[in-house]
């Protein structure tokens, strides 16, 4: 398994950067198929091959994911992605 771990800091307020995670993890279950499911400040992401959270705190924005072997190999192109997307979201 790779594990894909991605953290940005904000200034933004837990609610803010709440509604801009939704925008990133829309886009995400758009792009790569996932499921998702708030419970809280935290995302739960999932689909075959692939399971992670966002994580939403006062000051920062936490993607963990962790993927199987037929995605690993796109890991680069995926770590890519989330950060751009993060970054845009949070913009």
């Amino acid at each position: 398994m790779t594990q894909i771990s991605v953290e940005r800091k904000h200034s933004l307020g837990r609610e803010a950067a709440r509604a801009k995670a939704q925008t990133l993890v829309d886009k995400l279950t758009r792009e790569y198929d996932l499921k998702a499911s708030w419970n809280g400040d935290q995302v739960d992401v999932s689909r075959s091959g692939a399971k992670g959270s966002v994580l939403i705190g006062e000051d920062s924005i936490r993607v963990e994911l962790k993927l199987g072997m037929m995605l690993s190999m796109m890991s680069g192109t995926i770590k890519g992605e989330i950060e751009r997307a993060l970054d845009k979201a949070l913009a």
